[in-house]
């Protein structure tokens, strides 16, 4: 079963060790207890348990400490590792995976800085136990790094000061090494260096979140910075910021991954042994419908995950096709979360309010994936500059496999540049909607042409390219392409049954027609571009044998899984 299932972790791992570090979590949280982790999370408790337990078993250390400054012999930056951890503490609560996410971006600049001392530092300290922070967003301007107010003054024989202050940290009361964006005071040029919570003039203001996370508010007021807490200036700082966010806005998908996949459980658990009207809920036509969808929804999620770490593993200054594929694991898998959430919602119904469920974290703590590491918006615009070479200017490659082996993936901390993304050639997606014949992916192709011919016949003019509301609609019809490109290639991968991909596929028909149906809606859309996107539109094949294949596989969930109190 794809699924996360704590009773049987069957994920493969190539070392023992790295097993044991996934099952060691694992024993953390079922012995903490559902009803504890439900407690910390109604109190706003400070999860120093979870940091303790990780200092003690050296979890973090070993996971995310590249093989250049490892300090024993299981550190290496292994992202088939950090999928499953990922997975593991979206599963058990947004609160603990948190942590573990703001404490990834912290360790992006230190990774990539030619600043020897500071990457020793960053090692002794995960050693020892430390967690991270990354200090981009401020309060006025958010992520608009191009708008940064806090600044660094040189005043002299190496040494500098530090004004300014930073919103939406996390970590910010915790961190030892606070990575912090922002101007040279004198020449404008980007910066990036250290801060530490603990030094004097680094002022706490306030968590600016009601939950268990700290996400705070910190200000600087003429705090002292040497030479050797500088990471980078000018270009190289830039890169470093963008770089960074590549690496850390994969997490947010698998958060999404694990909370679904254990508010699944609660559901399936719920409405299984509920009976109204005389009938099992499960019993009901619309209820296997929902939950057909929103299992199809979050194994689609789980595949296109799984396959985008496969490029970013490769990856290399001449394949550089993961930055298109890591923006959409940040922006499409968690806007599928929600999607998936609001069907088991409404199956549930006031169930999911209760305070004794995970349901009711998940319900609150879903909505913020879309809105972290950028705004769907945003990077929906940045997915837009792959469209031309995507469907128009294919490349060969030498085929990726699925790479779940021990290496250390030390390009995410040598990307490069951050600029001639609309320069990035990509493999030939028909290959990969080849894999398979199925009735719902023949549909999805003629969509896919209909698409393309929209683009070619009656293109966007330069007044609606400026136009983002409806350029955002143009983007949202491409990420399917995309998404549906990876979900076939990782089954083919996991020898996925044909049968749930085809139900896969009947959803996303129905998606491709949704989007084009509210593209067809955009005001000063021409009557050509109108009538051609009504082409996007079809009805899914929909087959009775198939759909009551995948309920009888959802259904056998029931009871697969319980928290224990």
């Amino acid at each position: 079963m794809i699924l996360l299932n704590p009773n049987n972790y069957n994920r493969y791992y190539p070392d023992e060790h790295s097993r044991e570090i996934m099952l060691k979590t694992i024993a953390f949280f079922e012995q903490k207890g559902l009803a504890k982790i439900k407690n910390d999370d109604h109190e706003r408790v400070w999860y120093q348990d979870f940091i303790d337990f990780i200092k003690e078993n050296k979890i973090f250390a070993q996971v995310l400490t590249p093989k250049s400054e490892a300090l024993d012999e299981h550190s290496r930056w292994d992202m088939w590792r950090i999928q499953g951890l990922n997975e593991i503490l979206g599963f058990y609560g947004m609160p603990y995976w948190y942590t573990w996410q703001v404490t990834i971006l912290g360790l992006g600049p230190l990774w990539m800085t030619k600043n020897k001392k500071m990457r020793k530092r960053a090692a002794e300290l995960l050693q020892s136990g430390s967690v991270f922070a990354f200090g981009l967003s401020e309060r006025e301007h958010g992520a608009d790094v191009y708008s940064t107010s806090m600044t660094l003054k040189e005043t002299g024989k190496g040494k500098y000061v530090a004004n300014g202050s930073k919103y939406y940290i996390g970590n910010a009361n915790a961190a030892d090494m606070v990575s912090t964006f922002g101007k040279m005071a004198d020449k404008e040029e980007y910066v990036f260096f250290v801060a530490n919570y603990q030094k004097p003039n680094y002022n706490l203001v306030q968590n600016v979140v009601n939950s268990q996370n700290y996400v705070g508010e910190y200000r600087l007021t003429d705090y002292e910075v040497t030479e050797d807490e500088v990471l980078a200036k000018g270009s190289e700082a830039w890169d470093m910021a963008l770089n960074t966010v590549n690496v850390g806005k994969y997490n947010l998908g698998w958060a999404s991954i694990g909370m679904c996949t254990h508010a699944f459980y609660e559901a399936i658990n719920h409405a299984a042994n509920r009976e109204l009207y005389g009938m099992h809920v499960t019993d009901f036509p619309h209820v296997k419908r929902m939950f057909v969808d929103a299992y199809a929804k979050l194994t689609a999620m789980k595949l296109y995950a799984m396959r985008t770490a496969d490029y970013m593993r490769s990856a290399s200054r001449d394949d550089r096709r993961y930055l298109l594929y890591d923006p959409l694991v940040k922006m499409k898998v968690t806007l599928e979360g929600e999607d998936v959430v609001n069907l088991l919602w409404d199956i549930i119904a006031a169930k999911g309010f209760e305070k004794d469920t995970f349901f009711e974290m998940v319900s609150r703590d879903i909505r913020a994936l879309p809105k972290l590491e950028g705004t769907v918006h945003v990077n929906v615009a940045l997915v837009n500059k792959f469209i031309q070479n995507f469907l128009f200017n294919p490349q060969e490659y030498p085929e990726i496999p699925q790479r779940n082996d021990m290496a250390d993936d030390e390009y995410l901390f040598n990307q490069g540049p951050t600029h001639g993304l609309g320069k990035i050639r990509f493999h030939d997606y028909h290959l990969a909607y080849d894999l398979y014949d199925t009735p719902n992916i023949t549909i999805f192709k003629e969509q896919i042409s209909a698409y393309k011919q929209l683009l070619i016949k009656t293109p966007a003019t330069a007044e609606q390219q400026k136009d983002i509301d409806m350029m955002l609609n143009v983007g949202q019809l491409f990420t399917l392409v995309a998404y549906g490109q990876l979900i076939l290639e990782e089954a083919k991968i996991v020898g996925l049954d044909i049968d749930l991909v085809d139900q896969i596929f009947e959803f996303m028909v129905r998606d491709f027609s949704k989007f084009a149906v509210d593209l067809y809606g955009r005001q000063g859309l021409s009557k050509a571009q109108a009538d051609r996107t009504l082409e996007l539109i079809k009805k899914p094949d929909a087959n009775y044998t198939r759909f009551n294949k995948i309920w009888e596989e959802v259904y056998g969930l029931n009871g697969l899984y319980t928290m224990k109190p």
